[in-house]
This record gives C-alpha cells, structure tokens and sequence, in this order.
C-alpha cells in the first residue's frame, strides 16, 4: 500500500504542476475567496481520482497478464510522448496552459450568474465544475486507472488525493508567483521521465 501511495503521489504532484487545472485554481484564487476555490477545484479532484480509481478496480477483473502489459505500454508510451514534446519544447513558462486557464476562466465569468447568488457557494461550484471538466479524460486521469489497476488501489486514491491537494493549495497560495517561474519543458520532461520509470518499476515487479 505505501509503494501505491507513493505512487500515487508522485505522479499526481510532477504532473499537475503547470498543468490547466493548476492555472485554473491560481486565476481564480486572484478574484474570488481563496477557501472556496480551494476546496471546490480539491473537490473536484478527489471525485476524479475516486472514479479513475474505481475504473482501475473494474479492470483488475481483466486478467493479470492484460493489465500488466497494458500498463507497461501506457507507460511507456506516455513516457516517450512527454520526453519527445519536451524535446521540440522551449524553456519558457506555461504560457499556452496559461492561455487556455484564462479563456476558460474568462468565459465562466461571463456567466457568473448561473452558479448562484451566494458568493461562497457560486465560487465552489465554478472552481468544481471548471476543475472537472479540464481534467477528464486528462494524462493524469489515464495514469491514475493504470496506476490502481495494477497497484493497491486504496493507496493509490490515498496518493493521489494528497497530491490533487498539495497542488491546489500551491496553486491558490502562491500560483501568481510561481507562474512565471514554472518551466513547461522541465516539468514535462520530468513527467516523461516518471512515466518511463514506472513503466520499468511495473516491468521489473512481474505479472
């Protein structure tokens, strides 16, 4: 369970780092209650990472040997597609992540109205709903069935929860400094790195 934990954690920690959810929770923590907006966009992500994990137990039904292959090659491909992008990168910021948080930030405001008239409220059932959406069918969410369906899954959800939660909570204390500062290339040559590693760690462990 603790190898799963840490699993978990790892991954989910070098992964959202940069990524849209954490630039989604960092906008809107410079305009709406820090609280709020933390517990709505953690919200979110813990009820993700429950049904990814519950996914993952679904294919521990499969046969061994498919899940283990399976996993091994998601891996690896996750891997080689993150180390290849960091290749053709630049070392510059996040911008297009950025972006893209802006936009979809921008156009949830436009229509502010429709998640209530009670400010804490209206402001978890953006930060939720925004947060979800940006994360479905996202790397991590693939990584974390994969991860729960050939590890404990109780320990990945575990993991994973803490690291939805570490990042959050950086993105929404100090997302404004470090966005200038959070190189795309680095983090995603690290991601690459940590797909490969656990594809070697799955392969290594045996059926």
């Amino acid at each position: 369970m603790l190898t799963a934990f840490t699993a978990g954690l790892t991954l989910i920690t070098i992964s959202e780092l940069g990524d849209k959810t954490f630039f989604i929770a960092m906008i809107l923590a410079t305009r709406h209650s820090k609280r709020w907006v933390f517990l709505g966009s953690w919200a979110a992500l813990i009820v993700m990472t429950l049904l990814s994990v519950a996914v993952g137990k679904v294919f521990q039904l499969l046969p061994r040997e498919f899940t283990f292959y399976a996993a091994i090659l998601l891996f690896t491909i996750f891997g080689l597609k993150m180390l290849i992008q960091s290749w053709q990168m630049e070392d510059t910021p996040c911008e297009d992540e950025c972006e893209a948080a802006v936009e979809t930030v921008e156009k949830a405001e436009a229509n502010l109205s429709r998640w209530g008239s009670n400010p804490a409220w209206a402001t978890f059932l953006e930060a939720f709903s925004l947060t979800f959406i940006a994360e479905w069918g996202d790397r991590t969410q693939i990584a974390t069935i994969t991860l729960a369906a050939t590890n404990h899954a109780l320990g990945v959800a575990l993991g994973a929860m803490m690291g939805h939660g570490s990042c959050v909570a950086i993105a929404v204390l100090g997302g404004g400094l470090m966005a200038g500062r959070i190189s795309e290339r680095i983090l995603t040559l690290s991601g690459g790195a940590l797909f490969l590693i656990f594809a070697i760690v799955t392969a290594l462990g045996g059926v």
